[in-house]
């Protein structure tokens, strides 16, 4: 029924949106003479605010046409080089000729961004693919909106996503390097764990977690004290609603993307406030690049994706509830998922001080269950003055987290195997 209510929310806030905008177009007119005066770019910016607060958001673009490396400027094509109904797998294919211009023939590391699903498209990582891109060949996760996965497609649920995680490991091939962000921590460490049990050669090199809710039970912030209050029933009955016609997922069991958020953004309701409170401000002022920066922001913010009712049920029990991973009681199919099985795999932790999401220690106790990996493969590294955006976004991420990585992945990173994939796979093209 709430579905079915917002649906009909936004059906109804259309007038009112396409009002709204025929204001703005008006008042911000270089025909009107209003729009120089401060009652007209007030008018104005009223309209743009009514009109950003009730339009629909879809899912954003990448917007990453090149990146600059050693000063010379790569043209960048994303391309999805694998799908399946739940995700496809993006590759931030660089320009050959530039590359090389740049480089030279030293191929770099390849590294899988795993996305997280929790709400947010992995564009959320635009900012972290980006920062990347001058240092590795990227690869990332591109999780389906579940409102648009036909029921026909079956269920989803945290094994599935094991799943998933695996196959694109394999996919980007042997000697990868994986880096999680956020949700995917817990299935990541599991895909590695059963990778590494079985002696896979598509095992990664090194994997890192960023912000991972591991343990639960370390620091716990206000979404893991939910999760712990509440019963798991009280997660059936009051956060799974049903996907309403015309979406090709009617019919389907989700949690909605805008239930993630509304919590999301209650969690820091005045600072959302402000923000929209210093658009207005902006806009009346002429401060076109601050607004366009808060465009820029909440057009990514606001566009929000469903989950799977399964793989969200999943998550709160295992993961939030139960800590099974963390007890070492995690199964998948029926397997014990063993993390000491890990040897070859080198393992590097990010944090931020001042998370508010995932706290302190909780992604540090993957260093606790890798427990056969030798003090040389491992690196923890805390940042200071960050809470969880700020872990894998931002000015602090990019200066001072981004070097860390490529330093703690270069030094796994066997350049001559590199090469000889590098080599097939042009084979394989041919």
């Amino acid at each position: 029924m709430l579905y079915a209510m917002i649906e009909m929310h936004r059906a109804a806030a259309a007038p009112m949106r396409a009002f709204a905008r025929a204001n703005r177009l008006m008042f911000e007119s270089d025909l009107n003479v209003l729009s120089r005066t401060e009652f007209g770019k007030s008018i104005a910016a009223s309209a743009a605010l009514v009109e950003s607060l009730t339009r629909t958001y879809g899912k954003p673009v990448w917007g990453l046409d090149e990146t600059e490396i050693n000063g010379v400027d790569v043209s960048v094509h994303p391309e999805t080089v694998w799908s399946d109904a739940w995700c496809g797998l993006v590759h931030f294919k660089r320009d050959e000729d530039e590359l090389r211009e740049a480089i030279g023939d030293q191929p770099q590391p390849r590294l899988l961004i795993v996305a997280p699903l929790s709400g947010h498209y992995a564009t959320l990582l635009r900012g972290t693919v980006e920062a990347f891109l001058p240092h590795f060949e990227v690869y990332i996760t591109d999780w389906t909106d579940a409102r648009m996965v036909p029921l026909v497609q079956g269920r989803f649920n945290l094994d599935d996503y094991i799943d998933y995680v695996r196959r694109m490991i394999t996919e980007v091939g042997p000697g990868a390097n994986v880096l999680a962000v956020c949700q995917p921590g817990p299935p990541v460490l599991a895909a590695v764990s059963l990778m590494s049990a079985d002696n896979d050669p598509n095992a990664p090199s090194s994997m890192t977690f960023m912000g991972s809710p591991i343990d639960c039970r370390k620091s716990p912030t206000v979404p893991n004290q939910l999760a712990e209050e509440q019963d798991f029933k009280w997660f059936e009955d009051n956060m799974i609603y049903t996907v309403p016609f015309p979406y090709p997922g009617a019919m389907r069991r989700v949690y909605p993307g805008f239930v993630q958020l509304s919590s999301f953004m209650n969690m820091n309701w005045d600072r959302h406030v402000d923000a929209h409170w210093s658009f207005f401000e902006h806009l009346v002022g002429d401060d076109g690049d601050s607004a366009q920066k808060h465009r820029e922001f909440y057009d990514e913010y606001l566009s929000v994706l469903d989950l799977s009712a399964e793989f969200y049920l999943d998550t709160i029990k295992r993961v939030f509830q139960n800590h099974e991973l963390a007890r070492g009681e995690f199964y998948h199919r029926g397997r014990l998922v063993e993390p000491s099985k890990v040897t070859k795999t080198a393992l590097m932790t990010v944090e931020g001080e001042n998370d508010d999401i995932s706290g302190i220690g909780q992604t540090q106790a993957a260093h606790d269950l890798c427990s056969s990996l030798p003090a040389n493969m491992r690196l923890d590294y805390v940042q200071p003055g960050v809470g969880h955006y700020g872990v894998f976004n931002g000015s602090r991420f990019r200066k001072e987290i981004v070097p860390r990585v490529v330093d703690f992945i270069g030094k796994f990173h066997d350049a001559d195997q590199e090469r000889e994939l590098q080599g097939s796979y042009m084979m394989a093209a041919e």
